[in-house]
């Protein structure tokens, strides 16, 4: 990766964005493409759709990542000063004593310097010692007057890991919001190179999308907005290559063996056929992934918009995922972005994503694409109750 996109990559990791605040990264992602994109505009979400016409007669493509990172929010303020937590997004409140964190706060300019407070083993009851401290008996200790830090900091204020980028090993890299600003980073280098390359046939639109980390929200509004042909899922997925995990169960998925490639009833089998083949044409290595349930990603949403929209799910391999110190392997990254502008490029008129209905002859493949179309648009016709079912999983379910 050459060192004017490891910059961009890192102000995009050490950018703050908590899931409900992601206004700066989404800034950023306009700044970057302004000059690139043919159309940015942005949702009442807080999603950034940038759009990259296209050349000819192909279909649409959307690619998504999320902005948001997970983090904590303050509930309560002591008379002392000391600030109480809840989780945004799935956060492991055993990961956090003596961690150092940054508190946006309301009324300063810059974050507020806290630790994460908890009594020293030598008070701890030895009994006690063995349990993770829950995350309502922590605190965060800004090491200011209480009077001070009322002044400043408000109920609901985000606050987000005080760690940021760093380059160690063979080719490796750790920071906090890997999940999934290395994303962002792939869509944002996929948009530019596909202009340079001369564009996809049919219109390409990268959508930064908002709140994936409580239930893929900004994706559920993105897909129904953009309305692409086809949709792509941009994530990252856990790395089954140290001590500890089992690959009987979860996989075996290796930092620096290339982009992950999704398969199961979440991904449109022609969309996964042709991210394999794009992979193979561009000599690129890449590994794949059973997923036999719905993903924990923007790939749940996108494929249940309006009337279905055919989705793929391509991740990069992470170690450590929701912990200050996430993990990848900077080469999966560059791999991602040479697959998806392949992918891309050789979406064609005459791609069919009915499932069995690829091989099919013209005419019944046109009737199957007449219906999934008038489907689409009774679906656009339709109160806006299409994700009741979606919305229970997002209230229920933990990213």
């Amino acid at each position: 990766m050459k060192k004017k996109q490891v910059r961009f990559l890192k102000e995009l990791l050490e950018t703050p964005s908590a899931t409900g605040t992601e206004i700066a990264v989404a800034r950023l992602v306009r700044e970057r493409l302004a000059d690139t994109a043919d159309e940015i505009r942005t949702d009442v979400m807080g999603s950034v759709h940038a759009t990259l016409k296209g050349a000819g007669a192909g279909p649409s493509l959307m690619l998504s990542a999320h902005m948001d990172e997970i983090g904590l929010m303050v509930t309560y303020i002591s008379d002392e000063g000391y600030l109480s937590v809840a989780s945004v997004g799935g956060v492991d409140a055993a990961v956090l004593p003596g961690m150092r964190v940054d508190v946006h706060a309301s009324e300063s300019v810059e974050p507020l310097r806290g630790v994460v407070g908890r009594k020293p083993i030598h008070l701890i009851e030895p009994d006690e010692r063995k349990k993770v401290t829950p995350l309502d008996k922590l605190v965060i200790d800004l090491g200011l007057p209480g009077k001070k830090v009322r002044k400043l900091v408000r109920v609901g204020d985000v606050i987000t890991f005080g760690v940021g980028f760093e380059r160690f090993g063979a080719g490796m890299a750790v920071s906090r919001a890997f999940d999934d600003k290395a994303g962002v980073w792939v869509g944002v280098r996929v948009l530019e190179q596909l202009a340079r390359a001369g564009r996809a046939p049919g219109d390409f639109t990268f959508a930064a999308t908002v709140q994936e980390e409580i239930g893929t929200r900004g994706a559920e509004t993105s897909a129904y907005s953009v309305r692409p042909d086809v949709g792509l899922a941009f994530d990252v997925t856990h790395a089954t290559d140290y001590p500890g995990i089992d690959p009987t169960k979860h996989g075996k998925i290796v930092c620096g063996q290339g982009p992950v490639i999704a398969r199961g009833p979440n991904i449109n089998p022609e969309v996964f056929e042709r991210l394999v083949a794009a992979a193979e044409a561009e000599g690129l290595p890449y590994q794949l992934e059973a997923e036999p349930g719905v993903t924990g990603t923007d790939a749940r949403a996108i494929q249940m918009a309006r009337g279905g929209i055919p989705t793929g799910l391509v991740s990069v391999p992470l170690r450590y995922m929701h912990t200050p110190t996430e993990v990848v392997c900077l080469a999966d990254l560059d791999a991602t972005v040479k697959l998806v502008v392949r992918f891309a490029r050789d979406l064609g008129g005459d791609a069919c994503f009915v499932p069995g209905m690829a091989g099919a002859s013209p005419l019944a493949r046109e009737e199957a694409a007449d219906d999934a179309e008038l489907a689409a648009q009774a679906a656009a016709d339709a109160p806006a109750h299409e994700s009741a079912a979606q919305r229970r999983f997002d209230e229920t379910g933990a990213e």
